[in-house]
């Protein structure tokens, strides 16, 4: 089948219509565009669980904060179409700003607690901008299941926190990190990096390893295990930290306590890029 792109609700809404009505399973993979090996493995995920796909490409707004790089984000439609065909896609859905927020657009939708710390902490109205356009990208296709990576894992975790107190039909999954050779996780933003700062960010990975390897080692005391981090962190002089954390997996809270598995996450700017990451750490028995 050819891929499809629609850039109307109507359109899209009828083409999983048509979907729903052959009886075949339905996949979302929603982005921002500038797709990358990242979001062809969610891709490829969602292909080999669903009958039919569908990928959004919107760069939406609602999530960047006044000073943040909505303008410079990139995009790139011709390559994110080629990719798409290239992986079996059923449809694009790439519909401009006024579709999705029309000038008598007045609902958002606020997540509490696990916005509270990490990316929400340092993002204000970041997670209100990810929960409203993934709501309404759900409520436009009604797709069986949804696909995100684990870089992002706090916003995995708002999408389940929503899927399940809004009672929407919908399993979420949640799809491994695709890293580079030297464990940087791929992102839309590294493309910004200049050679001396994509060498710098690969620190953000190896600190990430690092701490799983302490808490697999018995590292109970978060804040010491956190304190190792961040000196290692800091002998990269060209990254700036703006949080490492060690955080419950399920709430996203930071935890004083390892007692069980928990998520280090960091985000660190480099040249003026923010990237950010996580690694699940499981601690060893007792």
């Amino acid at each position: 089948m050819a891929l499809a792109v629609a850039t109307s609700i109507a359109g899209a809404r009828e083409a999983m219509g048509a979907a729903r009505r052959g009886g075949l399973s339905s996949g979302l993979v929603p982005t921002m565009g500038a797709l990358h090996e990242g979001h062809r493995k969610l891709i490829q995920v969602a292909r080999e669980e669903c009958d039919w796909l569908a990928v959004s490409i919107f760069v939406n707004p609602t999530q960047f904060g006044p000073e943040e790089d909505f303008d410079t984000y990139p995009r790139d439609l011709d390559s994110d179409l080629a990719m798409c065909r290239q992986s079996g896609v059923d449809l694009v859905f790439q519909p401009v700003r006024a579709e999705i927020y029309p000038a008598t657009h007045r609902t958002f939708v606020e997540v509490e607690t696990v916005t509270s710390h990490l990316c929400g902490r340092f993002r204000p109205g970041h997670f209100r901008g990810v929960a409203t356009i993934v709501l309404k990208l759900l409520n436009i296709l009604g797709p069986d299941r949804a696909y995100f990576g684990e870089k992002d894992a706090q916003q995995t975790v708002v999408v389940r926190q929503l899927v399940k107190d809004l009672n929407l039909p919908v399993v979420v999954r949640q799809v491994p990190t695709v890293r580079e050779s030297d464990g940087l996780a791929i992102s839309s933003r590294n493309r910004h990096l200049g050679p001396q700062e994509r060498r710098a960010a690969a620190v953000l990975f190896r600190v990430l390893k690092e701490i799983r390897t302490l808490v697999l080692q018995g590292g109970r005391d978060a804040a010491r295990v956190r304190r190792s981090g961040l000196r290692l962190l800091s002998r990269e002089t060209r990254v700036q930290v703006e949080y490492l954390e060690l955080v419950d997996p399920e709430t996203m809270q930071p935890v004083s306590e390892v007692r069980g598995p928990v998520r280090a996450a960091a985000a660190i700017r480099v040249g003026g890029v923010r990237l950010i990451d996580n690694l699940l750490c499981e601690a060893a028995d007792r």
